[in-house]
């Protein structure tokens, strides 16, 4: 019975709920009604008008609001171009060095004198002129940058620069003017000059090493001052010269007269003596 009683209270509270659910709304709420319907109204249309301003370009910012953007994009920038040096910094210290090796048994490089010739004999040359070195290089296997060409005299111990710090050509060739003026510091004396040759970018007493070039001092040449001209007639005299014999000529003069003499006194003698002559 009283299962009963409860299930008959549970199908009227079940048939209540779903008659006032269905039950419109009483005329004395419209405005709550329109407050609802005023609420949805405004959401759809901010959801429909969302898509529209994200198409529409931004304004373009002016003042100071346009100033943080534009600071950042420099900084950017900069620390862009800042990374980009510094990696190609990095990528030409990292850069592998080139050497060449040379066979240590190879011999030193050296000069061959071509103007004047090293086979000729002693050249001599007069203060004043100009005067031309030709030579070309042998067993160089490592060409040297720069190229130092001066002449040195030990009498003064000077040195007269011809070329200095010069482009390696394979064939060199300078010209010297031995002009006072031109020549040094020095005064160029009647003396034996050596020519040097050497590369510039080492001392002139370092070791030669196998197919660099080493220094070349073997090429003497003589320079001289010739003298004043004097006439004959304002008293020039031959240093060398005299008008009158030596001692040593005349005794040989005497010689050669005596051997004559006797020489022809012996045969008239002894021709004499067979009666060849009578």
């Amino acid at each position: 019975m009283r299962t009963f009683v409860y299930c008959r209270s549970l199908l009227a509270f079940f048939a209540l709920l779903s008659f006032t659910t269905a039950w419109p709304w009483p005329p004395s709420m419209p405005e709550l009604n329109g407050l609802i319907q005023r609420r949805q109204n405004e959401d759809s249309s901010a959801s429909n008008s969302s898509p529209a301003k994200t198409g529409k370009s931004q304004p373009k910012a002016t003042g100071d609001a346009e100033k943080p953007a534009a600071s950042g994009t420099a900084a950017q920038t900069k620390s862009g171009a800042t990374k980009a040096a510094k990696t190609g910094s990095d990528k030409t210290k990292s850069a592998p060095t080139k050497t060449s090796s040379v066979d240590a048994r190879l011999p030193p490089g050296g000069v061959n004198m071509i103007t004047p010739s090293a086979i000729a004999q002693t050249s001599y040359y007069k203060v004043g002129d100009y005067v031309t070195f030709g030579w070309n290089y042998t067993s160089l296997s490592v060409k040297p940058d720069k190229i130092d060409v001066y002449v040195s005299c030990h009498a003064n111990d000077a040195k007269y620069t011809i070329s200095s710090n010069a482009t390696f050509e394979p064939t060199g060739k300078v010209v010297w003017d031995t002009e006072p003026e031109a020549s040094g510091t020095a005064p160029l004396l009647t003396e034996t000059y050596t020519l040097v040759i050497h590369d510039a970018s080492k001392d002139i007493t370092a070791v030669p090493v196998a197919g660099h070039l080493g220094t070349y001092d073997q090429f003497q040449f003589g320079m001289y001052t010739p003298q004043p001209y004097t006439a004959l007639k304002d008293g020039w005299k031959c240093a060398t010269c005299s008008g009158a014999l030596s001692s040593t000529d005349l005794q040989a003069l005497k010689f050669m007269f005596g051997m004559c003499i006797i020489t022809v006194l012996s045969f008239t003698w002894f021709a004499g003596g067979f009666g060849a002559l009578f």
